[in-house]
């Protein structure tokens, strides 16, 4: 995913949230390996690799690591 191309993330992950209009929007949960990381540059980089309906309409910032299997994948129902 190109989420995951910029140099300052350190990991990402992509969920689905609900939206009363659309039904459903991309949030992603970002832990920065740059502190000076902001969204505005985090949306600016999707736009510019993703496809327009890819494009994250919300981010969120995480401190820790995002929780994990014990085989190392992403619980992305424990994300909300």
């Amino acid at each position: 995913m190109s989420y995951r191309k910029h140099p300052g993330v350190a990991e990402v992950a992509a969920i689905g949230v609900e939206d009363a209009v659309s039904g459903e929007k991309v949030k992603i949960i970002v832990v920065r390996k740059d502190p000076a990381l902001t969204q505005e540059q985090i949306l600016a980089h999707c736009r510019e690799y993703l496809t327009g309906y890819k494009v994250p309409r919300y981010v969120e910032f995480r401190s820790t690591e995002l929780p994990k299997t014990t085989v190392g994948k992403v619980l992305r129902r424990a994300l909300s």
